[in-house]
This record gives structure tokens, sequence and C-alpha cells, in this order.
């Protein structure tokens, strides 16, 4: 009787542990989303598995802001490019079915495409190395997404575009190469797009709630989708949805994406050969390694491996990460692209695996002398100079290239610091012959060594009139499916991208703006008529040009 009733016990206290584990872990999960998200805004639907199973599943803030209707994890959302992985498993399936090989010329199936005399292959469509322009980058696009078309219209909208490379030279990322795969399981298939992916995943899937999204039929527990306007939020850009076709239409929620997620784990739809060509790199053609492979690209997380691939679109921000050892997925769906679901995901997932990101609950008070033991110049292997000085009772890092973009970074120990956000940090040290040392904190550690360099000085802010200001107000597109807008309130300039969160710009001449809170500049550009056209940001040494789109 006593050996029966210390088993019993044994077994009560293993489960009040497992309780109050479990019970801790969704605290933590609370509080990540309270940073992230309150009542009153758009929302999100998250939810987090382990081992194939929801160990959490949240809704939070508003599906629709005009009745006042609060998320709830039914809610429906537009996936946006997180349909790419639905795509390219379908072509992998037709794969295994003998219909086609990644190496096949696209000419194969689709035989009046034009390729300029190149071989473009179905590989190099799935990993966005075609060279093929996407069709999200001609035109304005607020414009072009307004019109229905057909699949053969749209895909005639795009394929005499020049090129933009020789295939397998560059990656860049490529909406057109994924509505061109669409059109080849089309092809092979028989049937439409829409029909194949209903038939051959979601109905035998059990994804009662996925579908191709349409604007006219009646979809339940739809999420309405909304976008950051100058004065508040705003209802999203019309988009048809013959537009994103098989790079971007699809609609889901956070329960049918498990079960997507665990076809993918269990090897359910295509074999895990096949599926390891879906989430490993390749090389271009001079042996560069992309880390993108087909709808998925992989991920390091805190040292932990995976694959994530995120969405943004008109009034909706996705974002999905699978870690395999520790078999964890996550996966956020928002009815705003002024929300950070990025973010909020790799935080959540981070946690999940007991690898948390710190947060400023984690800050530690230090003494000023504790603190400035730190300060002086680092030369980090990557060439970057960044300097670590005292200010204002607290420890500042800037960039030698980037003298007005200074970061606050909090102590989590004597030599251990943290920027705000919690995903990047220092760690500093000394050597044996007494020199200082830091390691800066990414996806990877990047070590640096005390420098005798002086700190330069910051550069002049000038002060703008709002007449000035006010006619670079609009959205600029700076990449497929990424806008950046900018907004003016008073003589204060603010650039918010999608699914980020909104920042302050500063004038360092009428056309030249930069940042404080990271490392960019922007340089609105004008055309004869001295209209503002487009801007060209210069970040991380690479310049790119955004066109005024509205």
């Amino acid at each position: 009787m006593k050996t029966k009733l210390l088993y019993c016990c044994m077994a009560l206290s293993m489960l009040l542990t497992v309780s109050i584990q479990a019970q801790d872990l969704t605290q933590k999960f609370d509080d990540i989303v309270a940073q992230f998200y309150d009542a009153n805004m758009p929302g999100a639907t998250i939810l987090v598995a382990k081992d194939g199973k929801p160990i959490y599943r949240k809704a939070v803030g508003k599906a629709n802001l005009e009745y006042n209707i609060d998320m709830i994890p039914e809610n429906v959302f537009m996936l946006a490019s997180i349909t790419k992985q639905f795509t390219a498993v379908s072509i992998l399936m037709l794969e295994e079915q003998g219909k086609l090989s990644m190496d096949d010329p696209i000419t194969k199936f689709i035989t009046d495409y034009p390729t300029n005399g190149k071989t473009i292959t179905v590989h190099q469509l799935l990993n966005h190395t075609s060279g093929i322009k996407s069709y999200t980058g001609i035109g304005n696009l607020v414009e072009v997404a307004r019109k229905d078309m057909t699949l053969d219209e749209l895909i005639d909208y795009f394929k005499n575009e020049p090129m933009d490379f020789n295939p397998g030279d560059n990656y860049s990322y490529n909406n057109s190469g994924y509505v061109l795969l669409g059109k080849i399981i089309e092809i092979l298939s028989g049937e439409t797009y829409e029909d194949y992916i209903e038939k051959n995943i979601f109905e035998r899937l059990g994804m009662s709630n996925s579908r191709y999204g349409s604007n006219r039929e009646l979809i339940k527990n739809r999420a309405m989708p909304y976008e950051q306007g100058p004065d508040g939020y705003v209802n999203a850009n019309y988009l048809s949805m013959t537009l994103p076709h098989a790079a971007g239409a699809l609609v889901s929620t956070v329960d049918d994406m498990l079960k997507w997620q665990n076809a993918l784990r269990n090897n359910t739809l295509i074999s895990a050969e096949t599926f390891s060509k879906a989430i490993k790199g390749s090389k271009l053609n001079n042996g560069e390694y992309i880390d993108y492979g087909y709808g998925l690209g992989e991920l390091n997380l805190r040292g932990s491996k995976g694959y994530t691939h995120s969405g943004g679109i008109f009034g909706t921000s996705t974002n999905g990460i699978y870690l395999m050892e520790e078999d964890v997925y996550v996966i956020g769906l928002s009815n705003c692209s002024c929300n950070d679901i990025g973010a909020l995901t790799q935080n959540i997932a981070a946690a999940a695996i007991g690898k948390p990101f710190p947060s400023m609950k984690d800050v530690v008070k230090l003494s000023e002398n504790q603190l400035k033991q730190w300060e002086g110049a680092y030369q980090f292997e990557d060439g970057a100079i960044r300097h670590i000085f005292f200010q204002d009772g607290g420890l500042k890092s800037m960039r030698e290239s980037e003298t007005n973009t200074v970061f606050d970074i909090f102590p989590l120990s004597e030599n251990r610091f943290m920027f705000e956000e919690g995903t990047i940090e220092y760690k500093f040290s000394k050597t044996a012959d007494g020199k200082k040392q830091a390691i800066f904190i990414t996806d990877t550690e990047n070590i640096g060594k005390e420098t005798n360099k002086e700190m330069p000085k910051a550069r002049e802010e000038m002060k703008l009139s709002n007449a000035i200001l006010k006619q670079y107000v609009g959205n600029y597109e700076l990449a497929p499916n990424f806008f950046v807008e900018v907004t003016v309130d008073g003589s204060q300039i603010f650039a918010q991208a999608t699914g980020q969160g909104k920042f302050e710009l500063f004038a360092e001449s009428e056309t030249k703006f930069y940042a404080k809170v990271t490392a960019l500049t922007v340089t609105f550009n004008k055309n004869n008529a001295n209209e503002v056209e487009s801007f060209t940001l210069d970040q991380g040494g690479q310049q790119t040009n955004a066109k005024k789109i509205e």
C-alpha cells in the first residue's frame, strides 16, 4: 500500500510540475504578444505546436475595427507569400509522379514563353534565380492590383519585359516565377491552380478553412485587412485575387496551417528526400550559396536550425517558423501590413525552445564605473568599427560610418548588454593582456577587438518646413510586395515599411534624410517637373531604389 501511495504521489508531483511549466511558458508567450499588440488595434492569431500538437493558441486585437469585432483563433487571413510553399510542394508532387524534372526548361511546358535565347529551368523559378522580371515591380502596383486578369493575361503582362540577369547568375525574390509555376501546374494537371490545390492538398489534409482567396465570395471569419495611414489605420488598398495567384492568393487559419506543417513533417504529400529540396539552399552559377530553397528558406534561430517563410500583401503580414530538432512550429497571421509579425514569431519560437531573447524585464542596474569599463572602439571581423560610449547615464553603441544612428544598450549582467528589441546583444570581455573584446551577436557571432579609433562627430541635423516635407508623403515600392509609407506630422517626417514599426527620419539636406533607430539614409529623387518620383535607400552598403506609387 505504501509503495502504491508513493507512486501515486510521484505521478501527481510530475503532473503538477508539467502543469506549472506549461503555465510559465504560456505566460512568457502572452508577455511577448503584449509587446507587439494591444486590444484596440488590428490584431493577429498565433499558434505554437510542439511535437505536432498545439501548446499555445492565441488571438489578439481586432478582426474588424469598424464593427469593433475582436480577433478569434478561427479567423481567416490572406497567407500572401506563404502561398509559395503550397505551390512548391505541388510542383514536387508532380515531380514524384514523373511529370517533370527540376532541370526541365520551362519552355517544355509553356512552349511560347520568350526566354531571350536563355535556358530557364523549373528549379530557377522555384528559388528565384530565373532572372525574369517580377511583375509586382512593373508599373504602379496599386493601380495594377485593381484589375482582374486571367492567368494568361497576367503572364502576358510581364513576359516581354527584359530579364534582370542571366538565369542562375543572381538571386532576386520573384513573384513572376511562381505565377509561371502555377501555369505549369495547370498544364500538367489539366485543372486550374485553385482546383488542384483544393483537391490535392486542402481536401486531402482536412484543411476545411483554407481556399483560394476571393473578394466576392463569402468567407466565414474573414479578418478585414488594414494599413497604417497618415492619421491612423485605414482599410487596405483593393487587391484583385487574380493578381497574386500561385505567388500569394491562398487564405487560411493557424489551425489549418498546423495541419499543413504536420503533413510536411510527416511526409504525407511527398517523401523526405523530395522535401529536402524545398528546405535546402543551392548555389548560383558563380558558386555563391543562397539559403532559399523552394517556397521556404533556411533558418538559424539562436543556434537552432529550421526553415521559414513570411508573407506581406495589402493589409496582411504573415510568418511561419519550424525548428527541426526541437520539433516546434510557430505560425502568426496578422490583418495589418503595419504589424511586425516576423519579430513576434521569432521571439515566441526562441522562447518555445528555451532560448528566449532577453527583454527589458531582464535589465539589471550597474554603476557608472561598471558601465564605463567597456567604453572604446572595436573593430569587428566584418570590417565594421563600433564605438561604445557612456552618455546620459547609460552605454551607447554607434557604428563609425553611421554617426547619427546611436543605440542604447542595456545591461543584462556586468559584461552582457542587449539592444532594446532583444534580438541583438554584445558580450564584452578582457584578454590576458588586458585588451578589451566584444562579441556582436545576431544570428551569428562577430568578434570585435579594441582599436585606437577616435569617435567621429555627428552629422548636423537640418530643420525643414512642413511644406517641404509634405511633398515626400506617399507609398513607395521598395521590393515586390514590400512598401514604405512616408508620412508627415508638423515638422516631423516618418517612414514605415511593410510589417514594421514607424520611425522618424531626420534631414541632412532638403532631399537627404537619415534614421536614428537604424543605420540607413533615404534620398528623395525628383523628375524634370520637380515632382518626387522615388527615393534611394542606402543601407548596409547597398543602394535600392523605391518607386513612388501613390
